[in-house]
């Protein structure tokens, strides 16, 4: 089955522990032509069975999700028991090297997989294909893209250690496989704000540039965006330069126009989730009460983005009627335009008009492994969509934006020294 839209993620995941069918792992894609190095911004990572191994008080260590294998039809798969919840691994968790006919959904095991899925220093050779310098990963869709099914656990003492055994791993053992090419990036703790902002000081001293919020977290069932709770947590970003990454899904749900609309209708539908948040994110004030704060639209790309600036405008035609809006605030597409940057898989008429994007915020990202994801097509996406683009304009959008944001070291001159258009723009700089 595929997920349609007409339940939340969690709804979805619980159903889809079915017969895995075909599993089949295609050849290693033949060395790629490079056309320039990149930085990813948007993919995922699958957590190992030994997440939270050592990593909680041993007073809670038969507490935290435990990882057990079982019986799905006639074949046994490991699932995920999260209190009363058995959550299985589905394949959109490491679709990249499977033919697109087994995108499925189908619970699956480790070895189902590409090892680079699950194991961040095989990953590095996976990210090497498609000439990806660096990435950051967000979770599976096990846990929620910003840390949901950990904020729902039935006891907080034992959510908030999961969710610290999460940061923990991703620090201490994803990203160092190199950490000059990942890019850190911690969950939150939504259930209690200033819990939240303890976390992100914690994790900053150890080298965090980045935590994964939620579009909307009173959808989730948490304090609203509106309502000033959140202010000590986007304090602590603020002063820690800690990027706020608002992942599509985050909400707990894609938008969709009916319960029937088939599962088309949310792939293409996607982007609609970043020009709500945006939008609503804008009119909540948070970054005119910290206006140094950097928030992501993560794979929402960036093509609608000259839309939003225009209704923005519009509706601040009424700002001497408005609740919200004084005529001395910056205006709503200043505030846009200062605390916004956007990512982008795939979006040939976006890089046709960086002029109203602004080319200094937009930044792409590969999505590996999840089944929407360019891999290992990636560069010749990128060669077909930015080649029109002058020298500056390719480096920033590839990769100075997003070093820019989340302080990444560039990659070496080699890198580009062995690409295509890296070639080019060595000689002429």
């Amino acid at each position: 089955m595929t997920w349609t839209g007409t339940k939340d993620l969690d709804g979805y995941i619980s159903e889809i522990r079915k017969v895995r069918g075909s599993v089949t792992l295609l050849p290693d894609p033949p060395p790629q032509d490079i056309w320039c190095p990149f930085i990813s911004v948007d993919d995922h990572a699958l957590e190992p069975p030994t997440l939270f191994q050592n990593r909680v008080p041993k007073a809670l260590a038969g507490r935290v999700p435990q990882l057990h294998y079982g019986f799905d039809g006639n074949e046994e798969v490991p699932y995920w028991q999260i209190e009363d919840q058995q959550v299985p691994i589905g394949t959109g968790n490491g679709a990249a090297g499977r033919p697109m006919v087994e995108h499925n959904g189908a619970a699956q095991d480790f070895a189902d997989f590409r090892v680079g899925v699950s194991d961040s220093k095989h990953r590095l050779a996976d990210m090497d294909v498609v000439g990806m310098w660096a990435s950051l990963c967000f979770p599976a869709t096990i846990w929620g893209f910003a840390g949901k099914k950990f904020a729902k656990m039935s006891d907080p003492v034992v959510g908030l250690a999961c969710v610290k055994a999460y940061n923990d791993w991703m620090i201490e053992e994803w990203c160092a496989a190199d950490p000059d090419r990942f890019i850190p990036c911690q969950l939150p703790w939504l259930p209690d704000p200033s819990e939240a902002s303890k976390e992100i000081y914690r994790n900053a001293d150890r080298g965090f540039r980045s935590v994964s919020f939620s579009e909307n977290p009173l959808a989730l069932g948490f304090s609203s965006i509106h309502t000033g709770a959140w202010d000590p947590f986007f304090a602590a970003c603020e002063e820690t330069g800690t990027v706020v990454n608002l992942h599509v899904g985050s909400s707990g749900t894609v938008i969709l126009p009916d319960p029937l609309s088939p599962g088309e209708s949310q792939l293409a539908l996607i982007p609609l989730n970043s020009v709500i948040a945006s939008v609503d994110w804008v009119y909540s004030r948070i970054p005119i009460r910290f206006p140094n704060l950097k928030i992501v639209l993560s794979e929402g790309g960036a093509s609608w983005v000259p839309m939003v600036k225009e209704r923005l405008s519009r509706a601040h035609r009424r700002v001497d009627i408005s609740a919200v809006w004084s005529i001395d605030d910056p205006t709503p597409v200043e505030v846009f335009e200062r605390n916004f940057w956007f990512a982008s898989i795939e979006d040939p008429s976006a890089f046709k008009n960086l002029a109203d994007i602004g080319l200094d915020k937009i930044m792409l990202e590969s999505d590996y492994p999840h089944s929407d994801g360019t891999w290992p097509e990636t560069q010749q996406i990128m060669a077909r969509d930015l080649n029109h683009l002058s020298d500056n304009e390719v480096l920033k959008v590839c990769v100075t934006n997003a070093c820019d944001v989340y302080q990444v070291k560039p990659p070496p001159r080699e890198r580009f020294e062995r690409s295509v258009r890296g070639q080019k723009m060595v000689a002429n700089h």
